[in-house]
């Protein structure tokens, strides 16, 4: 198993698809000892997991850490902790239920659609400078800035402290590598630390002064004698960040270098914009930008006569899901016209991807203003890098000219 799926490998992380096909074919389910969990590469087994209420994000809404036969955190990590494990993300019924319901009040299709006109704006502003340089790097000059800037639009971050985002977020995020190292985890606390300061602070502000931003909505969002406390706050803004850019920021640049491989692909989508929608679901299923999802075994579940055992945990494998010839028709081949795409990068069940029509609003406006004002742009220089992470997987950077 381990010459095959190797995660800290960098042959691997720059393509792990062939290793995906050979799992698929090996079976539904296996044992990886170096993680010590349960891979799962079959896009039926995946998503009726992603649906199944016997796994869950976490295990504390009904099991102390000794009682699941798993070892507390250290006591030095608890501000990454409270910070993540009071995101909807990683919480389950009835807390999850509630706090999305509560989310959900104040982030509406609406909003969405409100913000419409900023995103192309700002998609706008930032392609306009790229090809006024010539070209650069795509990857810190479009992909990144961004889904930043909206989030923080969306927020109500004021302007100069928006620069402090991305860096936060990077270090956050590093924790949701397998096994990540300690200096790994010193990162993430201080991040933790310095991004919830901020915002108690804005909180603060906001609720003296409420603005027609997120932030307020969140203070105000009421639902039978129910708010959110300031923590959940606290921690739906970081996740809205971490999950509202990550994905977007790898779905830009990873997209635009699998094109530039797909010449004829491309070259289709210059000559008809409208393929756009169908595109911007072909590049998420192909490229996946989160590799793997992680559920613990809340209740003995059984896979392919497997029994997978309470206090285990599942390694959901998106990427190998995507490409599984038997839900997708050759799905090794890019299709911009793909209409049958029931791929999993946005996850499924109650964890579904709150943020999705934001993602594809972004995505779709990126991609839209660089083939407009870019129709020519391409490669410059050596084929780009993948960076050593291998769950949130992307490039170093993606230099091209226009």
């Amino acid at each position: 198993m381990a010459e095959t799926f190797d995660p800290w490998s960098p042959s691997f992380v720059a393509d792990p698809y062939p290793a995906y096909a050979e799992l698929r074919a090996r079976g539904r389910v296996h044992w990886y000892e170096p993680t010590r969990q349960w891979l799962v590469p079959h896009h039926a087994d995946v998503s009726a997991l992603l649906r199944d209420r016997r796994l869950g994000r976490t295990y504390l809404h009904r099991f102390t850490h000794e009682e699941f036969g798993r070892t507390p955190p250290p006591p030095e990590h608890e501000p990454f902790h409270v910070l993540n494990d009071n995101g909807m993300l990683d919480l389950e019924a009835p807390d999850h239920t509630r706090i999305r319901r509560l989310v959900s009040k104040a982030f509406t299709p609406r909003t969405v659609e409100r913000l419409a006109p900023t995103v192309r704006r700002l998609a706008g502003e930032l392609v306009g400078a790229f090809v006024a340089e010539g070209g650069g790097d795509l990857l810190s000059a479009v992909a990144e800035p961004l889904p930043v800037a909206v989030i923080a639009e969306m927020l109500g971050i004021p302007e100069p402290d928006r620069e402090l985002l991305r860096p936060w977020s990077a270090d956050i995020c590093g924790m949701y590598e397998l096994n990540p190292p300690e200096e790994t985890a010193r990162r993430a606390v201080r991040a933790s630390v310095e991004f919830s300061a901020y915002l108690r602070e804005l909180i603060a502000v906001r609720r003296k002064d409420p603005a027609d931003d997120l932030i307020s909505a969140l203070i105000a969002a009421y639902d039978e004698g129910d708010r959110l406390s300031e923590q959940e706050m606290i921690s739906t803004c970081v996740l809205l960040l971490n999950a509202g850019h990550e994905a977007t920021v790898n779905t830009t640049a990873n997209g635009w270098w699998t094109l530039f491989r797909h010449p004829e692909q491309l070259a289709a989508l210059r000559a008809d914009h409208g393929l756009l929608p169908t595109a911007v679901e072909e590049l998420m299923r192909y490229d996946t930008p989160l590799q793997l999802f992680e559920r613990w075994v809340l209740d003995d579940v059984e896979v392919d006569g497997v029994t997978l055992p309470r206090g285990s945990e599942v390694a959901l494998l998106f990427g190998s899901a995507n490409r599984d010839p038997a839900v997708f028709d050759r799905p090794d081949v890019l299709d911009l016209a793909r209409t049958d795409n029931p791929h999993v990068s946005l996850g499924a069940g109650i964890h579904y991807c709150l943020g999705a029509p934001l993602a594809r609003l972004e995505l779709a406006a990126s991609f839209g203003e660089l083939l407009r004002r870019a129709p020519a742009m391409r490669l410059a220089g050596a084929p780009p890098e993948w960076k050593p992470g291998y769950v949130i997987r992307g490039l170093r950077g993606l230099r091209v000219e226009v």
